[in-house]
């Protein structure tokens, strides 16, 4: 049952994403998205980047489960030929953009594929000026103080955010400023750094913006502001998941005292970006953006069991710190994207399902809470959705009708009378020679008894 325990989530994050969140042993692997700023100082020599851009990653090369050149040529033509034909695919074919989702979206394309599976691009068409008034505009004082303290934070390795002039870091400025400025009663949550960050490395800032209004807005409704009555709600709907599916681990979390605001919060709002190697992050994002998030919980709960699934892992975690232990050190080579993300998808957890958590978990929230209610009714359950609200928000948007306007005619000149044709008494063929012939005006005559009708005699 949920509790009035907003401060206590707040003290939780602060502890989660601050700067103690990575100690140096703890790294799993150096294609990871962890890392400390530290390891840049000194006198060492400069160390290559990856092909991700992290600078002494281990992913120059791709790994032995990477598929070949050949089928990511295959992959980027399907999507090309998707893409270009956006409202068809989706209105028709959206079971094919899933199946390729999870398949990964190749490097290529992530940055014309992200915008339009969360719908950012029709944000963007819809308010053409908006971001550049709000990157042009100054930001709270209070905010941007915040702000300025976590950039050198958020993914200290890799070579956009090495510099604190370079365009990296002056980049997440602007689009985490421009968020406080769009939606001021949420102003900044921590965790939106690494998730705008991830953004930037395959988009221009504009579009990172609108990216991260979707998810914040759309698909984590709840979750970024000062109550995170979202995280609270998806918490429990967590724990209820964890009784079903794995019940021997929830025992043992009930047991040892572990719960799970004290691990979930760190997945679920920086979307895995500081919890999974760097490939694997990409996967679960191309997932997410297209099935929403049924997948965070799907990754969470695999997660749980990599940790704690088996009799004698549970039995080498007596307590609560070795078990935070466990969940965090899980080895490297089981969160390998190829062989992490089969996994995944495998999670006997449909959308029904977890909705109809969701709705038992809200049946049990106390009227007593502090703060707002969550609002799962406004999270849309991925691209399809989203598509389907967007054309439905532009149809009624082009039909709404205009406002007629007043014009003011002069009035017709009245005509007058037109007088009918004399034809008592004559000839068809007559009348017909008569009408080639040019008009002479006649007095009328009036004529008893006639009819309009023509009378032809023979």
């Amino acid at each position: 049952m949920l509790q009035p325990m907003a401060s206590g989530v707040c003290s939780t994050m602060a502890q989660a994403l601050g700067e103690d969140l990575v100690q140096p042993g703890e790294l799993q692997d150096d294609s990871s998205s962890l890392g400390s700023d530290s390891e840049l100082s000194g006198p060492g020599p400069y160390r290559q980047a990856d092909r991700y851009g992290f600078i002494g990653g281990s992913s120059a090369e791709p790994g032995p489960g990477h598929p070949p050149a050949d089928l990511i040529r295959q992959r980027e033509m399907k999507w090309v030929e998707m893409t270009s034909h956006w409202e068809k695919t989706m209105s028709r074919r959206y079971k094919k953009v899933k199946m390729q989702c999870r398949k990964g979206i190749p490097s290529a394309l992530r940055a014309r594929c992200w915008p339009l599976l969360c719908g950012a691009h029709v944000c963007q068409q819809n308010s053409r000026d908006t971001y550049q008034e709000l990157a042009e505009a100054p930001g709270d004082p209070q905010w941007m103080e915040t702000i300025g303290r976590d950039l050198h934070r958020q993914f200290p390795l890799h070579e956009m955010f090495v510099s604190p002039q370079g365009h990296g870091q002056q980049g997440l400025l602007q689009v985490l400023k421009a968020y406080t400025l769009y939606r001021p009663e949420q102003g900044y949550c921590q965790a939106q750094g690494p998730v705008a960050a991830v953004l930037l490395m395959y988009l221009p800032p504009e579009e990172a913006f609108w990216c991260l209004v979707q998810i914040c807005e759309v698909y984590l409704p709840g979750y970024y502001g000062p109550h995170m009555e979202g995280v609270r709600l998806d918490a429990e709907v967590f724990t209820a998941l964890l009784r079903r599916l794995l019940p021997r681990v929830h025992k043992h979390l009930q047991q040892v005292g572990v719960g799970p605001l004290l691990y979930l919060p760190e997945w679920f709002l920086c979307l895995f970006a500081r919890s999974l190697p760097f490939p694997t992050v990409l996967r679960v994002w191309d997932a997410f953006l297209s099935e929403g998030v049924k997948v965070l919980f799907r990754v969470g709960l695999t997660l749980v069991r990599l940790a704690l699934g088996t009799t004698e892992q549970r039995l080498a975690c007596p307590g609560l710190l070795e078990t935070l232990g466990a969940l965090r050190a899980i080895p490297p080579t089981q969160l390998q994207e190829e062989v992490f993300m089969p996994q995944v998808h495998s999670v006997a957890l449909s959308e029904q399902d977890l909705q109809r958590e969701i709705k038992a978990q809200l049946a049990q929230l106390p009227a007593s809470a502090s703060g707002p209610p969550p609002r799962p009714q406004a999270r849309l359950p991925g691209a399809q959705a989203i598509f389907e609200a967007q054309q439905l928000a532009g149809t009624r948007g082009a039909t709404r009708p205009e406002v007629p306007r007043i014009v003011v005619q002069p009035p017709e000149e009245p005509r007058p009378p037109r007088r009918k044709p004399q034809t008592r008494g004559k000839t068809f063929h007559g009348l017909l020679t008569r009408s080639r012939a040019p008009r002479i005006e006649s007095p009328a005559r009036s004529h008893r008894g006639s009819t309009s009708s023509l009378d032809t005699r023979f």
